[in-house]
């Protein structure tokens, strides 16, 4: 039988979970559901990741209620992805702030995204229509930038190419807490559809350099203490490996992408079949290594119609 389209089979609500990972730091979580980060400073409050809808930025919102009432002054996004920018106007946000890089690609892909997206995810598109439209940032930075809630110094970084291109982090220094967006999974597939596997390993290097004590990843549960954190950094690289190696040898050899397809899940399924959204990422990330295997160094945009196409071929 013909799996459902990407996750239009998953319509359960998610149960949330609002953990703090640090002195006036949290992580929103919810069962492997795109997370929101919380840093609340002297005078405000900083918002990483949106969430898809306002809707769901109003789940995140209640949350910051009930441990503050400081407004919510900056709005970061690590990346462009629809199901975590769409949601920004909830938050009423004087700064909005991404990588010089990730509003480009808002330009470039952002609505052919947007629409990718809201067909491969139904669920966390529901009460689409309050979505103003696509989100563009403020205020960017090509390498960092460092923002100051009253004293509490947030500094929010492009260590290299990973998830996309334009990835960004949050780190707070005086709690050495960081905010990684999808460059860091716990038990959830990543997305590879637009990454950059040859860089992900120096990425997840250069955060692991920072020591952190805490991290809050882009899906799964909060990461508190360095044995978590170093256990999932460790465990998104072996995602990221498993992925492209089987995908690549295909390559070598001149073989098909179902060829790859069938040889990434030879490799995976053992160890990752369980993780949230796996079975949607597995063609998406097979194309995209299949992709960059054959010198493709900018990912191809992903559309509606390209989506429906790949997952007939090798998901179907």
């Amino acid at each position: 039988m013909a799996k459902a389209f990407a996750s239009q089979g998953d319509m359960t609500e998610k149960q949330t979970s609002f953990t703090e990972i640090g002195d006036g730091l949290w992580a929103f979580t919810a069962e492997g559901d795109p997370n929101s980060g919380v840093i609340i400073g002297d005078d405000s409050v900083m918002v990483v990741e949106a969430q898809a809808t306002p809707r769901l930025a109003n789940k995140v919102i209640e949350e910051i209620r009930k441990v503050t009432d400081k407004p919510i002054s900056h709005l970061v996004m690590s990346h462009y992805h629809a199901v975590r920018v769409l949601g920004a106007s909830a938050y009423g946000a004087g700064q909005i702030i991404m990588s010089d890089v990730s509003r480009a690609q808002v330009a470039e892909r952002g609505q052919e995204d947007w629409e990718s997206e809201f067909e491969r995810f139904p669920r966390l598109f529901e009460g689409h229509e309050s979505i103003p439209g696509l989100t563009w940032p403020t205020t960017t930075f090509s390498d960092r930038m460092t923002v100051y809630l009253g004293k509490r110094r947030v500094d929010i970084m492009h260590l290299g190419r990973a998830h996309t291109a334009g990835d960004a982090v949050v780190w707070v220094p005086d709690q050495e807490v960081m905010f990684t967006g999808d460059i860091v999974e716990y038990h959830s597939a990543c997305y590879c559809g637009d990454g950059h596997f040859g860089d992900w390993g120096d990425t997840l290097d250069a955060i692991a350099s920072f020591a952190p004590q805490s991290i809050a990843p882009g899906r799964g549960d909060a990461l508190v203490g360095p044995e978590m954190v170093t256990a999932a950094i460790e465990n998104t690289r072996d995602f990221v490996e498993s992925t492209y190696r089987p995908a690549e040898k295909v390559v070598a050899r001149g073989g098909t992408l179902k060829e790859a397809m069938a040889a990434v899940r030879a490799e995976c399924d053992p160890k990752f079949s369980d993780y949230a959204i796996y079975e949607h990422c597995l063609p998406f990330n097979v194309a995209r290594a299949y992709d960059e295997a054959q010198g493709i160094d900018t990912p191809r945009i992903w559309t509606a119609a390209r989506d429906k196409q790949m997952w007939a071929e090798l998901q179907g």
